[in-house]
């Protein structure tokens, strides 16, 4: 590599680096790059994220309210399941005569509380878990939503 240039060397010094020829007299003039969509579209995302990380009042403001919606969810999923569920024995106390009916040998309350309960309470259980991921991904969506 002794005919190789200097400047093709990988981790040259600044000592080896060629000094630039002197300009001719007059005032240098400057050029501003200006990137305005590239800084533009990080800049309220990274505002919001450092707003959430720095727990100012905005960014406990966007918590408070992912809290509050998944808060709502599960009440919602909750009276879901009572009255789903809850209002079965309600069912069998007005109307005694549906807690009379046999299906297959088997009585409908049973059958109902014993069996059909399973399948329901695990599909409240997926729908919960699909909405709230949806609000937590809206949530992610806003804070890293880029500023209009």
């Amino acid at each position: 590599m002794a005919g190789a240039d200097e400047r093709d060397l990988p981790g040259r010094t600044a000592e080896s680096a060629p000094v630039p020829a002197p300009r001719a007299a007059g005032p240098l003039r400057r050029t501003r790059i200006v990137l305005a969509e590239v800084s533009r579209s990080g800049s309220r995302a990274d505002h919001t994220r450092s707003e959430l990380t720095q727990q100012t009042r905005v960014g406990d403001t966007l918590v408070r309210g992912l809290v509050r919606a998944q808060l709502a969810l599960a009440l919602r999923m909750s009276l879901l399941v009572l009255i789903g569920l809850g209002g079965l024995p309600w069912l069998f106390a007005i109307a005694p005569s549906v807690g009379r009916v046999t299906v297959l040998g088997i009585n409908l309350p049973w059958l109902l509380l014993g069996v059909a309960a399973f399948p329901f309470l695990i599909a409240v259980g997926w729908a919960y878990v699909r909405l709230a991921e949806r609000n937590e991904q809206d949530f992610t969506d806003l804070v890293h939503r880029p500023e209009r």
